[in-house]
């Protein structure tokens, strides 16, 4: 029995930064959301419509990491003011704040059993701290340039580190020695992170690339080419099968590490997307970009039967193509993806995926459990391109979309509402038998495939 993957949709849209938002992360719950800025504020957004945003000030300068405690007691942000502040996400905004670092921190991460730190700095060294009185353990300090980035294992037992030195060295938190330093040779890791499993680690590299290693063979098992400006940000769903990137380029791309292959391209941010997470049980993710927005989208992936250590080993991975023709309306633009690509033919999928014919497919409310959903839904298919409706949010509160002039537009005397409405659903009706049609011929030749193979 194979996983059934649904279409991402985005759900709200929250706007309160007054720039760039740095990084965001998930609360165990999930009715929270913690974002950090370059406007030296910490946020944490409520999940219901109802309930405001709280607004922390506290850093002297940009925040550059935000993460829950693993409990969601507490909220950890970094910042350039050289501290770390822990806070009590609530509206009372307390916190305690001690110098960590001789320069700018750049991340923060809780271990897994929320009683440690781990803090990485421009000071060129990354420290370890108690979560209780904030206690300082001991540093590791073989990187030779600012550290990016540095994250527990699952395990709690390794450490792994980017630094802008072009490498990547994993750290015995025991002996608190490096036990292997990988190498980047064409730029530098922003962003690392730990496989689920912990038997890998995944890198976002400034040369437009991520690329996933195993820890044990010190072996790269897959290389993704797939973005066109640096990578900033990834995390892994925590099923272990698919890593979501966030780029300079202005988009964020779901990657299956089970097939080795580019699932889909997002796009919802104008500008660069700085930050993405997925939450702990992966039915959503975050974005935050040099816009100001913080989009959260609902990941619609099944929980997949494939062993979740289970990274196909495939080292030069990229898109493959499915084409859907154009519907109505405006909102979700939707571009034809390059055909299966392997490393040579890298550049060329660029520039095909710039160059692709656009289509704009629908956005419409849809019930759950019987009653109406009153967000506006983004829909599109494998290998396609998803941009945000026009929806905002500020402080937590919705404010109605407004509507494009497209088949629903009677006003210039293009096409009758009514006749629009009968249109959408015909075409809607189309786009179902569409789907259960390419469905269908995906099981049959997958059936066919197994058959012949048994033969």
């Amino acid at each position: 029995m194979t996983s059934v993957l649904l279409d991402p949709t985005l759900e709200r849209h929250f706007k309160g930064h007054r720039h760039t938002v740095t990084s965001v992360d998930f609360s165990c719950n999930m009715k929270q959301i913690a974002t950090g800025s370059v406007d030296s504020c910490v946020m944490i957004w409520n999940m219901k419509p109802q309930m405001r945003a709280y607004r922390f000030d506290g850093h002297k300068e940009a925040v550059t990491s935000v993460q829950f405690s693993p409990s969601g007691h507490l909220v950890a942000s970094t910042s350039r003011d050289k501290t770390v502040r822990l806070w009590v996400p609530s509206m009372k905004a307390e916190s305690t704040v001690f110098r960590a670092h001789t320069a700018t921190v750049r991340c923060v991460n809780f271990s897994g059993d929320g009683q440690s730190l781990v803090t990485a700095s421009d000071d060129k060294t990354i420290k370890l701290w108690t979560v209780h009185r904030q206690k300082f353990l001991f540093n590791l300090s073989q990187h030779m340039n600012w550290v990016r980035c540095a994250k527990f294992s699952p395990d709690d037992r390794l450490i792994v580190s980017s630094s802008d030195d072009k490498t990547i060295k994993l750290w015995d938190k025991n002996s608190r020695e490096c036990i292997h330093s990988f190498s980047e040779h064409a730029g530098y890791a922003n962003y690392v992170d730990f496989h689920p499993s912990g038997t890998c680690i995944a890198a976002a590299s400034t040369d437009h690339s991520v690329k996933v290693w195993d820890i044990r063979s010190h072996k790269m098992l897959q290389h993704y080419p797939v973005h066109s400006g640096a990578v900033n940000s990834l995390s892994f769903h925590p099923a272990g099968n698919f890593l979501i990137t966030a780029s300079s380029d202005s988009t964020m791309k779901i990657l299956d590490l089970v097939e080795g292959k580019l699932l889909y391209t997002l796009h919802g941010h104008q500008g660069p997307v700085t930050c993405v997470a997925f939450s702990k049980t992966g039915d959503y993710f975050s974005s935050g970009g040099s816009d100001e927005q913080v989009l959260v989208w609902k990941s619609n992936f099944d929980e997949c039967n494939e062993s979740s250590n289970g990274v196909k080993s495939h080292h030069k991975s990229a898109a493959s193509s499915q084409t859907r023709p154009a519907t109505s309306t405006a909102h979700l633009h939707v571009n034809s993806d390059p055909p299966v690509l392997n490393s040579q033919t890298s550049e060329r999928s660029e520039q095909l995926n710039r160059q692709g014919s656009q289509a704009t497919a629908r956005t419409h409310s849809f019930s759950r459990n019987g009653s109406q959903s009153r967000g506006t839904h983004s829909y599109a298919h494998r290998g396609a391109t998803i941009s945000s409706p026009s929806t905002q949010q500020t402080q937590g509160l919705q404010r109605p979309a407004h509507q494009d002039k497209g088949l629903s537009t009677s006003s210039e005397g293009r096409i009758p509402s009514s006749l629009a409405n009968t249109l959408e659903h015909i075409i809607g009706q189309l786009d179902v038998l569409t789907q259960v049609s390419r469905r269908c011929a995906d099981q049959d030749a997958r059936y066919s495939g197994c058959a012949s193979h048994r033969h």
